[in-house]
């Protein structure tokens, strides 16, 4: 399964290429959009109704531009970044680009067993980085969420 986290920098990556991002913020700038759309899918996935929403997301069951999942990112985003960095006019430009970036994901999940649906557990996969060394050291985005809904749905499992 692939890795989220570095689809979603890929994705910044491309998306912020056009913009005329100072140097010496760059990273912050790149950093802080994928920290932004990782947080919202993980703060979103264990609120009540979270999961369908990152799933309808990750699917492209839901629109990414009416998903509260994009809603959350640009939040996290204009909270713990723009505000700490003096980007002017830019702020608003690179914020703006959040929405064709969870656009992006969509798709990002598939059937992987041929039943139709995308089960619980690929998306947690998909969600804490999908590598066994991660799984079994609590590593990924998504340690501490998966390992609470793992109590809870019985291994993570439907």
């Amino acid at each position: 399964m692939a890795n989220i986290s570095d689809f979603i920098l890929k994705q910044v990556s491309s998306a912020t290429g056009g913009v005329d991002i100072p140097g010496n913020l760059k990273e912050q700038v790149l950093g802080g959009l994928s920290s932004s759309i990782l947080g919202s899918l993980t703060q979103t996935v264990v609120q009540p109704g979270g999961m369908d929403a990152v799933t309808g997301l990750l699917t492209g069951k839901a629109d990414a531009a009416t998903s509260p999942v994009t809603a959350l990112a640009g939040n996290l985003f204009n909270e713990n970044i723009l505000s700490k960095l003096n980007l002017g006019k830019l702020g608003p430009v690179v914020a703006g680009l959040i929405p064709g970036i969870m656009a992006k994901l969509s798709g990002f999940l598939k059937d992987q067993d041929g039943d139709g649906d995308v089960d619980l557990k690929d998306v947690l996969l998909s969600l804490k980085g999908g590598g066994a060394q991660q799984a079994q050291t609590g590593g990924g985005i998504l340690g501490a969420a998966a390992s609470i809904l793992g109590g809870i749905f019985g291994g993570g499992s439907r």
